[in-house]
């Protein structure tokens, strides 16, 4: 609790100085998503355009299985959070 996740909103979203994750972050089970290699790709997954907008047919809405759908997701380490790069859904 309480610990700083980026310098500012902006920097989360515009690249700027400060924008790699700064602590922890933690999955539902209380991995430590920046470090677990349970988490190889460390994405952002957020189906979202640079704007922030809805990405149609890229946000893994109905997925299922092992289809060919690609949603919108950002490695954390980059910053520019909403930069996205399609990835596939099935990319654990």
């Amino acid at each position: 609790q309480g610990q700083l996740l980026a310098k500012s909103w902006s920097s989360l979203f515009e690249g700027q100085p400060g924008a790699t994750p700064r602590g922890p972050i933690y999955s539902f089970n209380g991995r430590n998503i920046l470090t677990d290699p349970l988490w190889p790709h460390r994405l952002a997954w957020h189906g979202s355009t640079v704007r922030g907008g809805h990405a149609r047919r890229r946000d893994c809405q109905g997925w299922r299985g092992s289809g060919a759908a690609e949603g919108m997701a950002t490695p954390l380490g980059q910053g520019r959070l909403l930069a996205g790069h399609r990835h596939n859904c099935s990319t654990p």
